[in-house]
């Protein structure tokens, strides 16, 4: 019984009328590795998530969210989607094998650069968004990390949505065959995405042509 545990196997010995001590009994446990590794939950504190709206322009909140699928040879592979909530922009889709905080905040530093930075990144409770260097970054920023609750992914639906689609004009369209294949296909779906495709939420405007009316508008206010 591999999986029994140090405590329940020395009880099971126990009740077989073996008198070892524990000591002993662990000993022997040890030399048998089976002291396996045990998942534990993380205990997170309780969340308390912004209402879902739509904002009123760009960079008031962002939304990201990890995927994962498989190349044709079996080599699995995450993504990191990252979205403007106000016009529904693909800003970035980081692919590779293994995305760590670090690497989140790379990719959000290079659309920062670009784009500037959001007043709130809405995000679950995944282990590279509550670890201590990305929350940290994000107070250095002055950018609210606004976490959703547990189990609730319709909190998050602007990414969720995205999620849906790139895996469906994406993800299950081709046999990928290495990390620079899916990663072509993306930039130029990305493309297409950004400046092609109508989207019913923004009254079949693209996000492109969103971004730039809402620019125009911005600029008639100021001058008037």
């Amino acid at each position: 019984h591999p999986r029994w545990g140090f405590p329940k196997i020395r009880k099971r010995l126990r009740k077989l009328g073996h008198r070892w001590n524990h000591k002993r009994i662990y000993r022997v446990y040890l030399e048998l590795r089976l002291n396996l590794r045990r998942k534990t939950k993380r205990r997170l504190p309780t969340r308390h998530p912004l209402p879902l709206r739509v904002p009123e322009q760009m960079n008031v909140c962002w939304s990201m969210d990890f995927m994962s699928a498989v190349l044709r040879h079996g080599h699995r592979f995450r993504t990191l989607n990252v979205v403007d909530d106000f016009n529904r922009e693909a800003l970035a889709i980081d692919i590779n094998s293994g995305i760590t905080a670090e690497r989140v905040i790379m990719v959000l530093e290079r659309i920062g650069a670009w784009r500037g930075y959001p007043a709130i990144i809405r995000v679950d409770n995944g282990s590279e968004f509550t670890s201590g260097a990305f929350t940290d970054w994000a107070e250095r920023k002055g950018i609210e990390v606004d976490f959703i609750e547990p189990g609730c992914p319709t909190q998050n639906s602007y990414i969720e949505r995205f999620n849906r689609t790139y895996r469906e004009e994406v993800l299950d369209q081709y046999l990928f065959t290495s990390l620079d294949h899916v990663r072509e296909a993306t930039y130029w779906w990305m493309i297409d995405y950004n400046e092609e495709r109508p989207h019913d939420s923004l009254g079949d405007m693209t996000p492109l042509e969103a971004r730039q009316q809402s620019a125009g508008n911005s600029s008639f206010e100021l001058s008037t």
